[in-house]
């Protein structure tokens, strides 16, 4: 668990956050503060919540007090995750807070439409991942392992294993069988954080993890396992596919193919370029 307190930049303005069950919590006062250019944040939330009946009946699920660094020293301080800002920023009266308002109301609009045309969602992604800098070559595999993933969680769920705890579970041993390690070791070792590790693998680290989740489906299918021990032992042989063609490769090319190259440095400045664009266009509207 990570306990230091880190700064993200909205508008130009500090916010402060920290990981609370391995997610991102933001402090209360600094989002009211960028959003109102209030001189009292906490009077204003104090005032917010007294006009949204709804939100103040909610607000201590929304709401949870966790230690952030302050100006003396570290404080229990009103915190929530990405999902309760949203909502109070739906009750500030602002005019700062419309385009992030509009914003909202735009992704809520598209989900709607992915969700009567999953197609869209699919298009969406593909348009993300090149706003962001990658290749067509890349998005394409990148694509096919998300369709490849989802059809090994399908066939898990079918096959009497549990959520998404034995699911990360079985993805470790595939992933352990393939690359020597974790998914987390694998972060680790590129120098990640938070971000999607796949998001950060090449075309060959992509293709092996298609090949390790690929195999483990068709092995499964194959024995037609049933529970968790039964298709734990199946994540292991199909990452052992993946593992002796990666080995196999390596031993030939002379060359690693886990390697530390990630995608944080080019096509995330390029994201941030863009979305500051956005934003600024939407707050000149």
């Amino acid at each position: 668990m990570e306990k230091v307190t880190k700064i993200a930049i909205f508008r130009g303005r500090r916010v402060r956050r920290t990981i609370h069950n391995n997610e991102w919590w933001f402090v209360v006062e600094d989002i009211v503060a960028v959003l109102t250019d209030s001189s009292n944040p906490k009077d204003y939330i104090n005032k917010m919540r007294l006009r949204d009946a709804e939100l103040s009946k909610g607000y201590g699920q929304i709401v949870h007090t966790l230690f952030v660094d302050t100006a003396g020293g570290r404080q229990k301080t009103n915190c929530a995750n990405t999902e309760g800002v949203f909502r109070i920023i739906q009750s500030i009266q602002s005019p700062k807070a419309e385009p992030f308002k509009r914003w909202l109301a735009k992704v809520g609009y598209e989900r709607v439409q992915e969700i009567e045309d999953p197609e869209l969602a699919t298009k969406r992604t593909r348009a993300l991942y090149r706003a962001k800098g990658y290749t067509d070559s890349w998005i394409e595999k990148r694509m096919r392992g998300i369709a490849i993933r989802e059809e090994l969680t399908d066939e898990w769920k079918k096959r009497e294993v549990g959520g998404d705890k034995e699911y990360a579970i079985l993805t470790a041993e595939i992933s352990k069988a393939a690359f020597g390690m974790t998914p987390s070791q694998y972060k680790k070792f590129k120098r990640l954080e938070r971000e999607n590790l796949r998001d950060h693998m090449d075309d060959l680290e992509l293709i092996f993890s298609m090949l390790g989740e690929a195999s483990t489906t068709k092995i499964a299918r194959a024995k037609d396992t049933r529970g968790f021990p039964r298709n734990k032992q199946a994540a292991r042989e199909g990452g052992s596919v993946a593992g002796l063609a990666k080995r196999e490769l390596e031993r030939k090319s002379g060359q690693k193919v886990s390697t530390r190259k990630n995608y944080l440095r080019v096509p995330q400045r390029q994201q941030l370029l863009k979305e500051k664009s956005e934003f600024s266009n939407h707050s000149n509207d």
